[in-house]
C-alpha cells in the first residue's frame, strides 16, 4: 500500500515542465535581465544544446527506417504524396489566417512610422538554388552542419534503396532501426532535464521581455495567439475528427510536445516527444517516422501564419497599401518560408526579411517584431508541432492503418517514462 501511495504522488514530466514554466515566470518577474542571463538562461541553453545533439541522428535513423519499412514503392509514393499535399494545404491556410487576422486586428494601424526600404537583407533565393541546396555534395558535411533538408534527402534515398535491396540490406536496416531506438532512449534522458531548461528559458524571457515592453505591441501578440487557437479549431480539429480519435485524447497525448514547443520555441526540441505521442495515438511506425521528421523541416504552419500577420502589421505601421497581388505574393512567399525554415528559435525573423524585401516594406519593421519575437515564437511553435502530428494521424487513417501497429512492450515502457 505504501508503494502505491508513493507512486500516486509522483509528478509526471508534463507536470514538472508546467511547474518549471510557472517558476520561471515568477523568477523572471523578480530578477534583473543581467542576473537571469548570467545564471538562469544557461540552464535553458544547455537543454537546447542537448536537444540539438540528438536531432540529426534521430532524424537520420527514423527517416531511413521509416522509408525502408514502406517496401511497397507504390505505397511509399502514395504516403509521400498525401503527406506533402496535407502540408502544402495547411500551410497555405495558415498564411491566409495570418493575413485575415492582420486585416481584422490592424495591429500596426496608427503607428505612423517613417522609413525607407532597406537594402541590407538577403535577396530571395532563386528557385534553382533552393533545389540545388536540397542535394548534399557531401552527406557527412550535411550531418555535421545540421542541414536538415539535405539530411532528409540523403536519409530518404538510403531508405528507398534499403526497401528495394532485400536480404542484403537487412543488416543495414537493423542498424538504423537500432540507432533510432537508441536515440529515443537518449532523448528520454535529455527530456528529464526539460523542467530545468523550461525554467531557465522562461525566467530569461520574462526578465528581458516584460509587460512594459510587450504592451505597445499587445494587439499583434493577441492577434497571433487568437489566430493560432483558431487554426487548431478550424484546421486540426476536423483532421483529428476524421481519424476517429477524440480531441480530448489527442490533446492529452500531445500535451508534452506542445508544452516543449511552447516553452523552448523550438519544433526540433519537441520532435522526439511528438513522434512518441502520435505512436501512442495509433499512427503507424513507418508513416510517423516518415512524416514527423519531414514535417519538422518543411511543415511550418505557425511560421507561415506569422509571416502573413507580421507582413500586414509592418505594412500598416508604415502606411503602405497592399493589393490583391501583394496578398498572393505573401501566400506564395509564406509557403517558401515554411519550407526553408528549420525548427529552431528565431528563424522566422530571417524569413520575414525576405518577404519584406519582396514587397518593399522597410526592414526597420523587423526591429519592432524582433523585440517580441520570442513571445510570438512561443505561439507559433506549438502550431508547427500539432500540424506534424495531425498529418501523421490523418495519413495513417487514410491508409487504413490507424491503431494496427501498436508498440511492443519494451517500447511502451520506454514511452511511459517520458509521458
Amino acid at each position: 500500500m505504501e508503494k502505491k501511495d508513493k507512486k500516486k504522488f509522483r509528478l509526471t514530466l508534463p507536470v514538472q515542465m508546467f511547474l518549471g514554466l510557472g517558476l520561471g515566470i515568477a523568477a523572471g518577474a523578480v530578477s534583473s535581465s543581467g542576473f537571469a542571463e548570467t545564471w538562469l538562461k544557461p540552464l535553458g541553453d544547455i537543454f537546447i544544446r542537448m536537444i540539438k545533439m540528438v536531432v540529426v541522428p534521430l532524424v537520420l535513423a527514423t527517416l531511413v527506417s521509416g522509408a525502408a519499412q514502406m517496401n511497397d514503392v507504390s505505397k511509399l509514393g502514395r504516403v509521400a504524396g498525401k503527406t506533402l499535399l496535407y502540408y502544402a494545404a495547411t500551410t497555405g491556410i495558415a498564411v491566409a489566417f495570418g493575413i485575415v487576422f492582420g486585416l481584422l486586428f490592424q495591429p500596426g494601424a496608427g503607428m505612423a512610422l517613417a522609413g525607407g526600404a532597406g537594402s541590407a537583407a538577403a535577396n530571395p533565393p532563386r528557385f534553382a538554388d533552393v533545389l540545388l541546396n536540397i542535394v548534399p555534395v557531401n552527406p557527412f558535411s550535411a550531418l555535421v552542419e545540421g542541414n536538415m533538408l539535405q539530411v532528409i534527402f540523403f536519409a530518404l534515398l538510403i531508405g528507398f534503396a534499403l526497401a528495394s535491396t532485400g536480404e542484403k540490406g537487412k543488416n543495414v536496416l537493423l542498424f538504423f532501426d537500432g540507432l533510432g531506438a537508441v536515440m529515443i532512449r537518449v532523448t528520454d534522458y535529455v527530456m528529464h532535464c526539460a523542467p530545468f531548461g523550461v525554467f531557465g528559458l522562461m525566467a530569461f524571457t520574462v526578465s528581458k521581455y516584460g509587460i512594459s515592453v510587450l504592451m505597445p505591441l499587445s494587439k499583434l501578440i493577441i492577434a497571433m495567439y487568437i489566430a493560432c487557437a483558431l487554426i487548431v479549431f478550424f484546421v486540426y480539429f476536423p483532421s483529428v475528427k476524421y481519424t476517429g480519435i477524440s480531441f480530448r485524447e489527442y490533446l492529452r497525448q500531445e500535451w508534452p510536445p506542445l508544452l516543449i514547443g511552447f516553452s523552448t520555441a523550438s519544433s526540433a526540441a519537441a520532435m522526439a516527444s511528438n513522434l512518441q505521442a502520435v505512436r501512442r495515438l495509433g499512427a503507424s511506425k513507418a508513416i510517423s517516422s516518415f512524416s514527423i521528421p519531414l514535417g519538422n523541416t518543411i511543415n511550418m504552419n505557425g511560421t507561415a501564419l506569422y509571416c502573413g500577420l507580421c507582413t500586414v502589421f509592418a505594412a500598416e505601421a508604415y502606411g503602405l497599401h497592399l493589393g490583391i497581388a501583394d496578398y498572393v505574393t505573401i501566400v506564395a512567399m509564406g509557403l517558401l518560408a515554411a519550407i526553408g525554415t528549420a525548427g529552431v528559435p528565431g528563424a522566422g525573423v530571417i524569413m520575414i526579411s525576405i518577404v519584406f524585401t519582396q514587397l518593399k516594406i522597410p526592414l526597420e519593421a523587423i526591429a519592432l517584431i524582433a523585440g517580441i519575437d520570442r513571445v510570438l515564437d512561443m505561439a507559433r511553435t506549438p502550431i508547427n508541432v500539432l500540424g506534424d502530428a495531425t498529418a501523421a494521424l490523418a495519413v495513417t487513417k487514410s491508409e487504413g492503418e490507424l491503431g494496427r501497429d501498436p508498440f511492443d512492450e519494451a517500447e511502451s515502457a520506454e514511452e511511459n517514462k517520458t509521458a
